[in-house]
């Protein structure tokens, strides 16, 4: 049988091609006869696929209150082995592999060819690329030779030093391989199950391509394919423009589940189409009119302010220094505003990534790990100060009032110093703009910062998948360049140029836990179709259970179009296994119980469609069966 699999080619410079199509299907072939000759008849079995404790008699299944990773160990899904650090057990290995199969499907459809790197690095590789400083949480050794490697955390360099010493010439591009890898992270602070462990499972794609438009073209179709797969889970979820970080880059896009376990807050805005992760706030509000400015106030009061700002009843200072030490920066913000009709003060944080965006407009490199940036800015200035002027920037959020008479003297008098001693200036537009600041945490509630018309939502929420667009931010550094035809433009030299990167990555391990908390419920587990251990288990009543072979035998017949079923042949009440089937989170349940023994029918069982419960006669089973699963 032809498997159904995009024909997918590697150029490599020897003109070596490799054709997975015609490699899969032979691989098919040699497994289905394999398959056919150590067994005619397979039937999974629950005593023989999940390992785990059994319950004692009268013990409650589920609480509908446990966490979504209580419910993954108890349904014998995974087991810690250390801190961040888990085993797969059968079933949860069956939802990893229906999960990649998954990823498998989506990388093919944008041309992608499955490789698989090594999870050691090389820290020199690391270094090149400027980001091995960057990396506290990095597992880093040294092996007998005393060579420094590190478990790698993610592959940019590897991948780019390796199509780098293979791909030469533009013709060799577009390039996209994509891996399935384990990774490592030394976190600090391990936590939520597989949500932040210090072993994971990602899926990485790796794109090169010739030029910037090529590169953006292959980024878009990625973006269309993780909605897609997005889609295939049937979960409800987020896209959100995100900050790139240390990764490189100025375009990235967020995949996120909403989960109250999540790390990330989304906005979005219920007018315009605005939707981003907190982390790329760039204290910008809209653009304001002569009558809006602020006007100069020698104290805290915050009336006759802006009529588009929200009543402020209190202000707040933050405060933050540059990485040279010479530029104190202060923060003054909105500590409380008035919301809502009820008009009630609401507590208000400042957004650091906000104020850091504006600090870098404004040309100020700020180091947000400082914990007493007053008291540090105060020491250099007493023990530089013939070194040349230090600077003190007041940055306003368009909330409150500018001070008239900035307070200045307690800042002079811990540094040692007088006002001509030190460069002064505020901001209270975004640098180079009209635009007001806004340097406070975005509310449920509050007005558009991009439209000013509507408001905007907040969901705290997982992130699943990232997309970048890198352009060279790795191929120069590690000097992966192609040579580059110029004949079109009337030159008969050609060119060497470094290639347009992208990198796409998914939570593997993670979306495990976060698709089982999506949609999880009192009773415990609901996994969706695409990834569920099972679609289908069928539990028999004591004495039943020769005719539950035989309906398992029903739906798993045709060859076109096999349902995956397991059987429950455990030595347990009724109930007791209904229960653990709930727990366990299968689509569809099929009960050999009463029906059967007057009717000859099969009562099925369906959470995710309305609870739904029906008696469907054994000749209807594997139509009704199939009808249900095209819904789920």
């Amino acid at each position: 049988m032809q498997l159904p699999c995009r024909t997918l080619r590697i150029y490599l410079p020897q003109d070596l091609f490799i054709n997975i199509d015609r490699l899969m299907a032979e691989l098919g072939c040699l497994i289905s006869g394999f398959l056919r000759e150590a067994s005619q008849r397979k039937i999974f079995r629950v005593k023989k696929v999940i390992l785990k404790r059994n319950y004692s008699r009268g013990q409650q299944l589920t609480t509908g209150l446990e966490d979504v990773n209580d419910l993954l160990v108890r349904g014998g899904f995974l087991r810690q082995a250390y801190s961040g650090i888990f085993h797969m057990l059968p079933l949860g290995l069956r939802v990893q592999d229906k999960l990649e199969r998954l990823i498998d499907k989506h990388m093919r459809s944008v041309g992608a060819s499955k490789v698989s790197l090594s999870s050691i690095s090389s820290q020199e590789l690391w270094e090149r690329s400027g980001r091995l400083g960057e990396g506290s949480e990095v597992f880093k050794f040294h092996d007998r030779k005393e060579s420094r490697f590190l478990l790698a955390p993610t592959h940019e360099e590897e991948i780019t030093t390796l199509v780098g010493s293979l791909a030469k010439s533009y013709r060799d591009l577009p390039l996209r391989v994509y891996q399935i890898s384990r990774k490592y992270r030394d976190e600090p602070r391990p936590r939520q199950g597989l949500l932040r462990g210090r072993e994971f499972i990602m899926k990485d794609l790796y794109t090169f391509d010739c030029t910037v438009e090529e590169a953006l073209e292959t980024y878009t179709s990625v973006k269309a394919a993780y909605t897609r797969l997005f889609n295939d889970l049937k979960i409800p979820y987020l896209v959100a423009a995100a900050d790139s970080g240390n990764m490189g880059g100025n375009l990235s896009h967020e995949f996120h589940v909403p989960s109250s376990k999540g790390e990330d807050t989304v906005i979005s805005c219920t007018s315009c189409d605005t939707v981003y992760n907190d982390e790329l706030a760039d204290g910008k509000i809209h653009e304001l009119g002569d009558n809006e400015s602020h006007q100069a106030s020698p104290g805290f009061d915050t009336g006759d302010m802006s009529p588009e700002a929200t009543p402020t009843i209190s202000t707040g200072l933050w405060m933050s220094i540059s990485k040279d030490k010479r530029t104190l920066l202060r923060g003054w913000y909105p500590k409380f505003s008035m919301q809502g009709e009820t008009q009630e003060p609401v507590e208000r944080e400042v957004n650091s990534h906000a104020v850091k965006s504006v600090a870098n407009a404004a040309g100020i490199d700020l180091d947000l790990s400082v914990e007493n940036p007053l008291e540090q800015w105060a020491t250099n200035v007493k023990s530089n100060k013939a070194s040349g002027p230090y600077r003190v920037v007041d940055m306003y959020d368009s909330q409150v009032r500018v001070y008239k008479r900035p307070p200045l003297s307690d800042l002079l008098d811990q540094a040692g110093c007088k006002v001509e001693d030190i460069d002064y200036s505020m901001l209270d537009r975004f640098p180079g703009t009209n635009n007001g600041l806004s340097l406070v945490k975005v509310q449920d509630g509050d007005k558009c910062a991009k439209c000013a018309q509507g408001r905007v939502k907040t969901q705290v929420a997982v992130e699943l998948g990232h997309t970048f667009h890198l352009g060279t931010r790795y191929s120069e550094v590690l000097q992966a360049s192609v040579m580059v035809d110029q004949s079109s433009s009337g030159s008969s030299e050609h060119q060497v140029v470094p290639m347009q990167m992208g990198c796409h990555g998914i939570g593997v391990s993670r979306m495990i836990t976060a698709v089982a908390d999506s949609l999880a419920d009192s009773k415990g587990l609901n996994w969706p179709r695409a990834v569920a251990p099972f679609e289908v288990i069928v539990v028999p009543a004591k004495g039943l259970e020769e005719e539950a072979e035989k309906i398992y035998d029903t739906l798993t017949s045709d060859p076109a179009s096999p349902v995956d079923v397991i059987l429950d042949d455990r030595d347990k009440q009724m109930g007791w296994k209904l229960g653990d089937a709930d727990l366990i989170g299968y689509p569809i349940i099929v009960v050999v119980g009463k029906g059967w023994k007057k009717e000859q029918t099969l009562e099925v069982q369906c959470r995710q469609l309305d609870n739904l419960r029906e008696n469907v006669p054994l000749e209807q089973l594997s139509t009704f069966i199939r009808s249900l699963l095209e819904r789920l």
